[in-house]
């Protein structure tokens, strides 16, 4: 039985490395080959037949890292803060109120997991066009608020209902404080976990993303990290130097491997207890 047993974990283990080989594999090549020159265009598989910084300056230089990162930085900060202040209050009465009226308000925010907004794309670029809002650098914000809402507003509600017994505000609430008082300074910080868990699942979302910043973002200086990669896709004549766009993405994830080491123990704790209950 001791030997089946040993067995079977053995063959877990060995199930696992070779599914990590699978997944690490392709990111290793990536890695190898960014540390190659720009006109080393060899086998990638051969990792690592050169070690030079080449690559990663020249696309340092070419997509104006400073100027590329400061505009994301830009984007995804006033984004996730606003997520994180609208979702945080409207999951609030979600979960503390026993209504119909907090349970239908629950599945109206549901109900936008199922709707990209890459689907509404066109009415919402008329409605805009209509309201005369001009097409600048935080333009796409809106557009990420409001896709980010619902899946945030999940995680909060999920929390609160789990995680933060309705017992911790009745001192305060004793002691005449108000809804609002009792939110910010009594529930909101106990949100520490699933607000870590939300910056970085939306954070992550809105710093890569694409397809907002490429629609509303018509100006080459206002242009976030993404959009600044556009200039290391070739065509015929000018085929893709791949070495520096690989190493233009290893710049591209650097600012969100850090942050996420930083806060990785929230980030797990916040998705496992966050949802518990629904």
């Amino acid at each position: 039985m001791k030997l089946a047993e040993i067995s079977r974990k053995t063959l877990i283990h060995l199930c696992i490395t070779v599914l990590l080989v699978v997944n690490l594999y392709p990111l290793v090549i990536a890695f190898s080959s960014s540390l190659r020159s720009a006109d080393n265009m060899t086998n990638p598989i051969v990792l690592f037949n050169e070690i030079t910084l080449s690559s990663y300056k020249d696309a340092f230089a070419r997509m104006h890292f400073p100027t590329a990162l400061l505009n994301s930085a830009i984007l995804t900060g006033i984004s996730v803060i606003a997520v994180v202040l609208l979702a945080a209050m409207a999951a609030y009465p979600m979960a503390r109120l026993k209504t119909g009226l907090s349970k239908f308000l629950y599945l109206f925010f549901l109900g936008g997991l199922v709707v990209p907004g890459q689907m509404v794309l066109i009415p919402i670029v008329q409605m805009m066009n209509s309201m005369h809002i001009p097409s600048t650098q935080f333009t796409p914000i809106l557009l990420f608020i409001t896709c980010s809402l619902p899946f945030s507003t999940f995680l909060y509600t999920g929390f609160i209902k789990s995680s933060v017994p309705e017992e911790v505000e009745e001192s305060a609430h004793l002691d005449g404080a108000g809804l609002f008082r009792r939110f910010w300074l009594i529930v909101f910080p106990l949100l520490v976990p699933v607000t870590v868990s939300v910056v970085i699942t939306q954070g992550v979302w809105i710093w890569n993303d694409y397809f907002f910043n490429m629609i509303f973002i018509t100006k080459a200086d206002q242009s976030p990290l993404p959009l600044a990669m556009l200039g290391f896709l070739g065509d015929q004549q000018n085929p893709t130097q791949w070495n520096v766009l690989f190493a233009a993405c290893f710049l591209c994830a650097l600012p969100l491997l850090v942050l996420f080491a930083f806060l990785q123990k929230y980030f797990v704790g916040g998705l496992t207890v966050g949802s518990v209950k629904g």
